[in-house]
């Protein structure tokens, strides 16, 4: 998933656009991007879509924010969306493993209603200097959570921390990652405001890529090409890792541990690395899979 593409829920009409877009995923929202006055109005439309036909043909990763925990509107969005068409709930604002406690609950309940036989799958944001404290707690809670995602805004604003200032940034995504990889999960990066600035956004991509990100929200379709291009593996990258892998299964029959490509020394963290490059390069078809 280097690419999602964001699209409000108030916006039905650029629901199918997504669905056969560039991007690898679409998170459609039915929070901060839908007014009071028709959130009920955008459920439904949100529900109607999972449901359509198109969704269930479709290979697309489909993720929904739903309204926090704590609104009014949690337990009824998710009751309208936890659907077979539906692969992400992404959960904003949670703070400890309580509250992922209590979103589960609510979303096995929703699966049983709506007879969904696969569980949906919870990213998490992280959105608050607690959750930021206690991220690795909330990715560890329960075994549906595959991911954390940075909310900036949310994180930084009310602190004045300046979103410009890439030494703020990169303080935040490394936090997340180091609690993302405690967990055990992937780490996702947050949207970037500014559609005018391609240059901003790649270079937060890239900051984010070089720290182990998966990939990069995009809250403009023309954003997605620089996430799709930002997070693909190079050529190098992909011909090192398999040089790597075929040198770590002669190394395995000769029963050695340590042993060089392109003169730097591998081990079990290279070889896993390794495979992670080739995984991904095999799922865009980079690479034929075995």
């Amino acid at each position: 998933m280097r690419s999602k593409l964001f699209v409000p829920g108030t916006r039905p009409e650029l629901f199918h656009k997504a669905l056969s877009g560039p991007a690898d995923a679409i998170s459609i929202d039915l929070e901060d991007s839908v007014p009071e006055g028709v959130k009920a109005e955008a459920r439904a439309r949100v529900a109607e879509f999972l449901s359509s036909d198109e969704v269930r043909s479709s290979a697309k990763l489909i993720i929904v924010r739903v309204n926090a925990l704590a609104s009014p509107h949690f337990e009824a969005d998710v009751l309208a969306v936890v659907l077979p068409g539906l692969a992400l709930l992404n959960l904003p604002k949670p703070e400890s493993a309580a509250d992922l406690h209590a979103a589960v609950a609510v979303i096995e309940r929703a699966e049983t209603v709506n007879r969904v036989e696969h569980p949906v799958g919870i990213l998490a944001n992280i959105e608050s200097p607690k959750a930021l404290r206690y991220a690795a707690d909330i990715a560890a809670a329960d075994r549906r959570v595959v991911g954390l995602q940075l909310g900036y805004a949310d994180l930084f604003e009310p602190l004045g921390i300046e979103r410009g200032d890439a030494g703020n940034v990169h303080a935040a995504m490394f936090a997340m990652r180091m609690a993302a990889g405690e967990a055990g999960v992937f780490a996702y990066d947050g949207a970037f405001a500014n559609v005018q600035d391609p240059d901003g956004y790649r270079a937060e991509a890239e900051m984010a890529r070089r720290l182990g990100y998966l990939g990069k929200s995009c809250i403009h379709p023309s954003q997605i090409a620089l996430a799709n291009e930002v997070f693909r593996p190079s050529e190098a990258d992909i011909a090192f890792a398999l040089r790597v892998i075929a040198q770590a299964q002669k190394a395995d029959g000769r029963k050695q541990g340590v042993f060089l490509v392109d003169g730097r020394m591998i081990d079990a963290p290279f070889i896993r690395r390794a495979e992670a490059i080739v995984a991904i390069a095999r799922n865009l078809g980079i690479v034929a899979g075995e």
